[in-house]
């Protein structure tokens, strides 16, 4: 059995992992709260290299085999269109041909009921705009998609998320110079929740930020 002091010593040192396990969690809070960086958003919106095809296989110019003919006329055709203006069945296509394309979510704050970008959050969207300037991504065209937490009815939600959507791409053409109809803005409401267990939680009130073509395949 312990004596007095052997128990004395054993409160203190289980006092002392307490204290640097509470040290160690704050720590590992205050990392994952940081601003994103423009390298992570470049890396994350970075299409994967694929090794070129066998000379005796090529027919003809090669394409990236992640975009169909199909889905590159529809993207032709919702480039520069005004957010508001795509239909359920667009926003819904949208959403197909991004799946499987390079893509980052960025957790923005907006004012309360509101399309304006709070103070804390425009450092990462500076870093979006420094990273869809770099030259590994400048050119491509890139979905800016509006989420919102399933608080209020769908078509409050939906028309904010529309306005958050559009007012990031404001920003990013009137402080980069990104091209408009590189961006194509739709608006999903509370309809794509990223944490359904928990439709409250900010993890959905989010910007997710997909390229949708790369530049090696936009001018095709």
């Amino acid at each position: 059995m312990f004596e007095i002091s052997d128990k004395k010593g054993f409160t203190a040192l289980l006092s002392m992992l307490a204290i640097g396990a509470a040290l160690s969690f704050g720590a590992t809070a205050a990392r994952a709260g940081d601003d994103v960086t423009e390298d992570q958003i470049v890396r994350a919106l970075t299409p994967e290299k694929k090794p070129p095809l066998t000379r005796g296989l090529s027919v003809g110019p090669q394409t990236d085999p992640g975009v169909t003919v199909e889905q590159s006329k529809f993207v032709s055709s919702v480039r520069g269109r005004a957010t508001r203006s795509l239909s359920a069945t667009e926003r819904e296509e949208i959403a197909t041909i991004v799946k499987d394309k390079p893509k980052i979510d960025l957790e923005i704050n907006f004012d309360y009921n509101s399309a304006d970008i709070s103070a804390k959050s425009l450092p990462s969207v500076q870093a979006l705009g420094r990273a869809l300037t770099n030259a590994d991504l400048k050119g491509s065209t890139f979905v800016v998609a509006g989420h919102t937490d399933a608080a209020g009815g769908e078509s409050y939600n939906q028309d904010l998320s529309e306005r958050r959507a559009d007012s990031i791409k404001r920003y990013l053409v009137d402080k980069y110079g990104i091209g408009s109809a590189d961006l194509v803005t739709v608006g999903y409401g509370k309809s794509k929740l990223k944490d359904p267990g928990q439709p409250l939680a900010e993890a959905n009130r989010r910007v997710q930020v997909v390229n949708m073509e790369n530049k090696a395949t936009a001018s095709k």
